[in-house]
């Protein structure tokens, strides 16, 4: 499970856009996002950096929370 904060979400739109960030990597991958938090959980055996790299690629900047 990778957890990342991404602090620039502001509204359901970017919610949208960041989970399907997130399924162009791992489209079987489990994603919870949390609008009120700005918590992105992500559950998939897939390199983190691929995440990490395909957030900033939507245009928000996602830190890995450990």
């Amino acid at each position: 499970m990778y957890n990342f904060q991404v602090s620039d979400m502001t509204c359901s739109h970017c919610v949208a856009t960041v989970e399907k960030a997130v399924k162009s990597v791992d489209a079987a991958a489990r994603v919870d996002i949390d609008l009120g938090s700005l918590a992105v959980k992500i559950e998939s055996d897939e390199p983190v950096e691929r995440f990490a790299q395909a957030i900033e690629d939507a245009g928000y900047t996602g830190q890995l929370r450990t």
